[in-house]
């Protein structure tokens, strides 16, 4: 197998986009037999595990995906109650055979087709090169890894094994964010030249407090330190850990910095400065706060792209802000919104065409003319008339990891061809782990094509 592989050869079109949510709607195997089949292991059974099995659960029993195994170090907590979930789909096909060591999981699970990786970061490049080196497809949640070394090897491991590997930016299967891309951006240019790019994620200080854990769980001290941790609050907050995590600005705004790239047509930052500390959380090691600043450079000029992740407050939650000379796209995958604004001096002709295809909807028009000009007389000349508001007719009412899931098993099974693949996946943990570096060294860092190369 080549390892130079075309990054846009993976993008998917409409029409796949389409297929993938038909089957997360109506399950997937609809052929029927067990060929259709696919045996998974769960390795990491945390929160994010959790979300992953909830979402392949809820495919239903015609899916033809088997939960065969579940390994995780915490034997009282997470693997415990992984293990009676599954086990109480055995109706279904299901078995949650329980592990603390992935190695005895990989030996006597030889029934395996794939694993999801959910793990603690630092754990994903041994984790997913020892199950592709098995003959086994991965699905791997993102960070690929806290450094981009081991993430390299996770793709040229896939490659080497001939496998799959599917990173877990689960956007890029979202059909609301395919639609943007594909529909809005690309086919009706609505936005036409993109200059600018905004996104935050911001959450409350309650949500960022450090977990617990229930009086008698307590891994024991020798297989923590087997696995890599200090004790149980490390354990349980590994993400704040340097070595273990990479911080908020990993865990948070890798998914959005993604889309970033993705929606300016795969380009990547040639540039990234960023400014952030420890200044809320003293007892942690991972900036609580951070600010980037990427410059793209696109076909059609330079694009400046700012990024911000706050632990201390949740206002505006989180969302991406994509702002053209002619429209600007304000998208976020928790709260369903998806709004489009028109620039005041781009006539409502322009968008017009695209309201009868059906593919936007007015929600708000801008003032008619008589009203708009009282209404400038009444505000300061330096501010804007307010922009017409338009929505799009496209929903995903499923649970926000299950397209991603469906397009890595539909991809298993050679119908589709993944969403994000190592080499997409990899891109990003260069863009992310930069801004990190960038932080630490108080400078701006220039970015080559060839830094982005696997």
């Amino acid at each position: 197998m080549s390892n130079e592989i075309d990054r846009r050869k993976f993008m998917r079109s409409s029409a796949a986009a389409g297929a993938g949510l038909m089957l997360a709607n109506n399950a997937l195997g609809q052929t029927g037999g067990k060929k259709d089949d696919i045996n998974v292991a769960l390795l990491g059974a945390g929160a994010q595990g959790q979300v992953l099995m909830n979402a392949i659960l809820k495919l239903g029993k015609n899916s033809g995906i088997k939960f065969r195994a579940v390994c995780d170090i915490w034997e009282k907590g997470n693997q415990r109650r992984v293990a009676r979930t599954l086990n109480a789909y055995k109706r279904y096909g299901h078995k949650g055979t329980a592990y603390v060591d992935y190695k005895e999981m990989l030996e006597k699970e030889t029934d395996l087709d794939a694993v999801l990786v959910a793990t603690p970061d630092f754990w994903h490049a041994e984790h997913a090169i020892a199950c592709l080196k098995k003959g086994l497809h991965v699905y791997c949640e993102k960070e690929m890894s806290n450094n981009l070394d081991d993430a390299k090897k996770m793709v040229l491991a896939a490659r080497q094994a001939e496998k799959l590997l599917q990173i877990g930016h689960q956007r890029r299967s979202n059909p609301r964010y395919i639609y943007c891309y594909e529909k809005i951006i690309k086919e009706a240019n609505l936005l036409n030249r993109v200059t600018n790019i905004s996104g935050q994620w911001h959450r409350s200080r309650a949500a960022c407090e450090d977990l617990g854990w229930p009086k008698g769980t307590d891994i024991p001290a020798a297989t923590l330190e087997k696995f890599g941790f200090k004790d149980m609050p490390q354990f349980r907050n590994w993400r704040w850990y340097k070595g273990l995590g990479g911080g908020p600005i990993v865990d948070l705004g890798s998914h959005q910095i993604d889309v970033y790239s993705w929606f300016l047509d795969n380009a990547l930052p040639t540039s990234v400065m960023a400014s952030g500390g420890v200044d809320y959380w003293k007892e942690h090691e991972w900036y609580d706060n951070a600010i980037a600043i990427f410059e793209f450079a696109t076909k059609q000029g330079t694009v400046r792209a700012t990024y911000e992740t706050l632990t201390t407050n949740s206002s505006n939650g989180y969302y991406e802000l994509f702002m053209g000379d002619q429209g600007t796209l304000l998208i976020s995958e928790a709260s369903g919104r998806g709004d489009l604004y028109r620039e005041n001096w781009v006539e409502e002709s322009e968008w017009d065409p695209w309201i009868q295809k059906g593919m936007i909807n007015l929600v708000e028009a801008r003032p008619a003319a008589k009203e708009a000009a009282e209404d400038e007389e009444a505000v300061d000349v330096r501010e804007s008339p307010k922009p017409a508001l338009y929505g799009m007719p496209i929903t995903m009412k499923v649970p926000f990891h299950q397209p991603h899931l469906v397009n890595f098993f539909e991809s298993v099974r050679g119908n589709q061809k993944l969403n994000c693949p190592g080499e997409i996946g990899y891109e990003t943990a260069v863009m992310v782990l930069k801004v990190n570096e960038a932080i630490a060294a108080g400078k701006k860092i220039d970015l080559k094509p060839e830094d982005f190369h696997v």
